[in-house]
């Protein structure tokens, strides 16, 4: 065994052992908000030094500390302190205590002033915050540390390390502890462990959720690797990182031993002169009977729902069958939706799209959320509706927006999402004013973030999803620019072997569909990788893919790009606010990916997997891209009515053709 696995592992005992000390004990990671501070003397920090202190008198009693986890507050409104801790559950109650009193003295010599702290040891997570934290899901900041060493056979290990953690989150949300550990074997000597944990006030669903959020940031071909956030923590490893005694279940309680009653007393004659049995030993037969058959009704119906519940059919299915029912915990009240939004408020509105408008809303809790009103006039407003509510709540990633819920009384249909603050990508993408401050650094950011949300969605999620309209309006970006994708309503599911899908029913938005889904009907996972790459293009250059119009002899934003590239001058397409704050390397590389993207063989588009990997790694070599299809402008006959695209293809011919951006609903090839 080499010093890099035995030295976790003595870590690791030393700690159970309380052989390291408090001095020894450093934090991971700790997350200091500066939005929110406090004056030194004031009421908060009163407030929070008597927190802190009856923590520390607390530690001297078992109340918390034997269950790992202890919340409190201190004060009134508005210097009012939240805080909890949470120990690992496999840690002693000692260790726990020794955690949590070293963090007491530790936070504020790390977040001397602020008001919300967020601090991860190796054995606890310490918190507080000026606005109330307990029995809310919150998975941001989502820290990710990992061995850099990789494993063998990667593809593998990858389908064993979700399966494994799936499991584990699953049995961790049924827990009382929200807390489960997994071991699986790898190879002959390598076992892959596994520990998933969230704060217990979290529910089941909540914290399913947030672990599943955490999955997509485990990189799967390493040997170990945690991501933690405020409310849930995961980790794996291929050595025992945590104390498997303290983690295994309990072993069930021994049969009941018999006991044996007294020599029943003389039978005595009943008053019908009969001989009877006496009244203690009928209650003596009759009550274990009882009980007995109790217990066993019980266990029995215990049994078939767990077994129900396992065989079940996943919620949602290719047909699209109506299964809201199923995520009834996903459900608001029209009435709470009225109140957050000030019954619609015009004040409140945020945008309006092809199915409705979206308003901004203040939960009671005081949790900001985007509220999607679906147009009661639109007549694919259920389908699209149903469609949105059934995927989104099954997909959990940091670059996709969370869907909290969904409400759907009489004809409203409702969708409630997390509120993201910046907007969307166009709204910063095509202005003049704010381009100035959308620096090159924050585009590859984003251009990263939206590759890893349609990995996610591709081959990551339990599902395979083609969304189907990947455009810069659909790309929202939170308060740290960070990509997340939205607008799930024209998505679709579809089976993991199958590579291309037929319909007559074509929807997505012009310039961003590739040529074999919008002259005959066929998508697959290949047709997000063609928007993708519009998008990447327009990300470089700051424009609209219609603005390019008839510009130097190209007919749209695809066509004008594979010019440059064809002459040597890719850098003539960057935006010309980003002067010298770019890297020239990574915009031409970038350049060569999204016409890689664009090619008009399906099969010779990379998949998102190979483009994530071109993004993090300069050694991979990018193949020659070969010329884009030019189907709108060149090879069809279109009409661009509106918001639809129809065409004859019996009559097709080269005639020019303005590119358009606007959402289309239906097309019916003829």
């Amino acid at each position: 065994m080499s010093n890099q696995i035995r030295l976790p592992i003595i870590l690791f005992f030393l700690v159970q052992l309380g052989l390291i000390s408090a001095a020894d004990r450093k934090n991971l990671y700790h997350d200091c908000s500066n939005a929110t501070t406090f004056s030194r003397n004031s009421t908060y920090q009163s407030n929070l030094n008597f927190f802190l202190s009856s923590l520390v008198s607390n530690a001297t009693r078992s109340n918390g500390f034997s269950n790992g986890f202890y919340n409190a507050t201190a004060g009134q409104d508005p210097n009012k302190v939240y805080g909890l801790f949470l120990c690992r559950a496999d840690v002693s109650p000692t260790t726990c205590r020794d955690c949590v009193n070293f963090a007491t003295s530790d936070a504020l010599k790390l977040c001397p002033v602020q008001k919300d702290t967020v601090i991860w040891y190796e054995e606890c997570l310490f918190r507080y915050s000026n606005v109330s934290i307990f029995s809310t899901m919150d998975p941001s900041p989502m820290i990710l540390l990992y061995n850099v060493n990789n494993v063998t056979e990667p593809a593998r290990f990858k389908q064993l390390l979700g399966n494994t953690m799936n499991e584990a989150a699953t049995q961790a949300a049924d827990s009382s502890k929200r807390f489960a550990t997994r071991k699986e074997n790898f190879t002959t000597f390598e076992k892959l462990y596994c520990l998933v944990q969230c704060t217990p006030d979290l529910s089941s669903l909540e914290c399913n959720s947030c672990l599943q959020q955490s999955f997509g940031g485990l990189p799967s071909d390493k040997k170990g690797g945690r991501i933690f956030s405020p409310s849930c923590y995961s980790r794996f490893e291929l050595y025992p990182f945590y104390n498997d005694t303290a983690t295994a279940a309990p072993p069930p309680p021994p049969p009941p031993t018999p006991v044996l009653s007294p020599p029943p007393p003389v039978s005595v004659a009943s008053p019908e002169g009969k001989s009877g049995i006496s009244s203690p030993i009928i209650i003596a037969i009759i009550a274990p009977t009882v009980v007995a058959v109790v217990l066993f009704i019980a266990g029995y119906c215990l049994l078939i729902r767990r077994a129900r519940k396992k065989n079940s059919p996943p919620p949602e299915d290719n047909a699209g069958n109506d299964v809201i029912t199923t995520i009834e915990s996903l459900q608001f009240d029209l009435g709470t939706i009225e109140v957050a939004t000030k019954k619609f408020s015009t004040d409140n509105k945020l945008g309006e799209g092809g199915f409705g408008e979206v308003y901004k809303g203040i939960l009671p809790n005081g949790q900001a959320i985007a509220v999607k009103r679906l147009s009661s006039s639109s007549g694919q407003g259920a389908e699209e509706f149903k469609n949105e509510v059934v995927l989104v709540a099954k997909l959990q990633h940091r670059n996709l927006v969370r869907l909290l819920g969904f409400c759907l009384e009489g004809e409203e249909k409702i969708l409630v999402y997390e509120f993201v603050t910046n907007k969307s990508l166009d709204y910063f993408l095509y202005d003049s004013e704010r381009q100035v401050e959308f620096d090159w650094s924050k585009r590859y950011k984003i251009i990263g973030g939206i590759a890893r949300g349609i990995l996610y969605l591709h081959e990551d999620s339990r599902l395979r999803i083609i969304h189907r309209d990947l455009k810069a309006s659909n790309i929202l970006l939170d308060e740290d620019m960070n990509a997340k994708i939205s607008d799930f309503g024209m998505a679709r599911i579809v089976g993991v072997d199958q590579s291309q899908v037929n319909t007559n029913r074509i929807v997505g938005t012009f310039g961003y569909m590739p040529p074999e889904y919008a002259m005959h009907g066929q998508f697959s996972v290949k047709s997000d990788v063609y928007s993708f790459g519009v998008l990447i293009l327009e990300i470089i250059t700051g424009k609209k893919n219609s603005d390019f119009y008839q510009t130097d002899g190209a007919e749209d934003l695809v066509s004008y790009a594979w010019k440059h590239w064809r002459d040597g001058t890719p850098l003539q397409l960057l935006d010309s606010t980003l002067t010298e704050s770019y890297s020239r390397n990574e915009v031409i590389r970038c350049i060569h990916m999204g016409l890689l993207c664009v090619q008009e063989d399906p099969a010779d588009r990379p998949t998102m997997a190979t483009i994530v990997l071109m993004l993090n790694s300069y050694s991979v070599t990018l193949p020659a891209p070969q010329q884009p299809a030019f189907f709108l402008g060149s090879r069809t006959e279109a009409s661009m009515a509106t918001n639809e695209f129809d065409f004859d293809q019996s009559k097709s011919k080269s005639i020019p053709c303005s590119v358009d951006d606007a959402s289309i609903t239906e097309v019916y090839p003829r």
